[in-house]
C-alpha cells in the first residue's frame, strides 16, 4: 500500500500553497485595522479556514479565490493576473467579491448588500466567511480607532449583506450568527 497521497490531493494542497504564497507576497506589509496590528496574511487564511473546516467546502477554486479574495482590491494584484496564475473561476470569484475603490465608500457599502443576492453560490460563500471573520475581529481584535457608533454601524451594514448570501451552507450561516451574537453582545451590553 502506498503512503503517496492521490495525485489529485496533491496538486490541490501545491495549489492551495501557491495561493498563500501568492497573497503573502501581495499582502506583505499591510496590517490589520485592530490595535495589535496582525499581518494582514491571516484575514484570507482565516476565511479559507472557515470555508474548509466550518462549511465543509472543498471546491478549490472556492477555497483559492478566498485566500485571494482582497488581493484586486487591496493591492496592485489585477484580475487578469489572478486569472493566468489561477484560472478563470478563481478570478471571476475574486471579481465578484471586490468593491470598486473608485466609488465612495457610502456608495460601494450600499452596492455590496444590494448585489449579495445576486452573488454566485462561491462568491456567497466566500463573502459569509469573510463577514464572519471580520465581525470577529471587530469583538476581539476592533480597531483601534473606531467609536463605539462605527462598530455598531459596521455589525448593522454587515448583517445587511450577509442576509442576500445566507441559506447556502448551515454550519457557516450557525458561524455567522455565533459571531454576531457575540458582537452584539460585546456593542450593546445589557445594563445590569
Amino acid at each position: 500500500m502506498s503512503t503517496e497521497p492521490a495525485a489529485t490531493d496533491r496538486n490541490a494542497a501545491e495549489v492551495l500553497l501557491r495561493a498563500v504564497a501568492f497573497a503573502a507576497e501581495r499582502h506583505r506589509g499591510q496590517r490589520r485595522k485592530g490595535a495589535e496590528a496582525s499581518p494582514y496574511i491571516n484575514h484570507p487564511i482565516a476565511v479559507a479556514a472557515t470555508l474548509a473546516s466550518v462549511a465543509g467546502v472543498r471546491d478549490l477554486d472556492v477555497l483559492v479565490a478566498a485566500l485571494l479574495h482582497d488581493t484586486v482590491e487591496d493591492t496592485e494584484t489585477t484580475a487578469d493576473e489572478l486569472e493566468a496564475t489561477f484560472g478563470r473561476r478563481v478570478r471571476q470569484l475574486v471579481e465578484e467579491v471586490t468593491d470598486d475603490k473608485s466609488l465612495a465608500k457610502d456608495e460601494r457599502k450600499r452596492r455590496q448588500a444590494e448585489h449579495a443576492p445576486d452573488l454566485s453560490q462561491g462568491a456567497k460563500l466566500i463573502k459569509l466567511a469573510d463577514l464572519a471573520a471580520n465581525v470577529t475581529d471587530l469583538t476581539v481584535r476592533p480597531p483601534k480607532d473606531w467609536s463605539l457608533e462605527r462598530k455598531r454601524d459596521y455589525l448593522d451594514w454587515e448583517e445587511r449583506v450577509a442576509a442576500g448570501c445566507r441559506g447556502l451552507n448551515a454550519a457557516l450561516d450557525a458561524h455567522l450568527d455565533s459571531a454576531v451574537a457575540k458582537a452584539r453582545e460585546a456593542l450593546y451590553p445589557r445594563a445590569r
